[in-house]
């Protein structure tokens, strides 16, 4: 279980192909203090599991299924990923429940600089359209954001100065993949009623 409140930025050292599956080891200051083996992390909002450790750098893998579903499969060497440890019971909820359980793929359509933030506006495919809400809560490559307006199948979220300066949304621009999890309430909530057999319109 996750925030959304990405602690830091971290760089892809080395990638290593095995088998269908890649192995990405990670270098991030804050993060590494606290993990050990078999310990969780968000990477670019997918949870992945610690399989190696040394003093600066931490080893995930990511198999066939996960590497088709977002876009680490697009990562190289040098890149920045957002990192995110995962809750305890003891600290703040300051953003939204977020499992790094990644729905799917959206793409930046727009992207508008204001006085002091930035808009940008991205498409969601189609069949997520019943997870969009006004002010809902949404996870884009980890990030706990709200949509700020919701225009068909496509949103809008605001992005502060200091969210650009710590995450990888400073390097986003319009035709850019990103990783989407929805609000898992709304999720219970539409699953509810597939199993009461009430249909909801897609």
């Amino acid at each position: 279980m996750f925030t959304g409140l990405i602690e830091e930025t971290g760089t892809i050292k080395s990638i290593k192909q095995k088998g269908g599956s890649v192995v990405f080891t990670i270098q991030g200051k804050k993060t590494i203090k606290t993990l050990r083996i078999d310990h969780s992390i968000a990477v670019e909002g997918v949870c992945l599991t610690v399989i190696k450790r040394t003093t600066k750098t931490f080893d995930v893998q990511a198999v066939e299924e996960t590497l088709k579903k977002t876009t680490l499969g697009q990562l190289r060497k040098g890149s920045l990923v957002n990192l995110e440890r995962p809750l305890l019971p003891s600290d703040r909820l300051g953003g939204h429940f977020v499992l790094g359980h990644v729905d799917g793929l959206g793409k930046v359509i727009e992207l508008k600089y204001r006085e002091s933030s930035w808009i940008f506006w991205i498409q969601v495919p189609k069949r997520f359209a019943n997870h969009l809400v006004p002010v809902g809560s949404i996870a884009v490559n980890g990030v706990s954001l709200t949509m700020a307006e919701v225009k068909g199948n496509s949103i809008a979220v605001s992005i502060i100065p200091h969210t650009m300066e710590v995450t990888t949304f400073k390097l986003l621009q319009p035709g850019k993949a990103v990783n989407l999890e929805f609000d898992v309430l709304g999720k219970y909530v539409e699953r509810l009623f597939e199993v009461r057999g009430i249909q909801i319109k897609k």
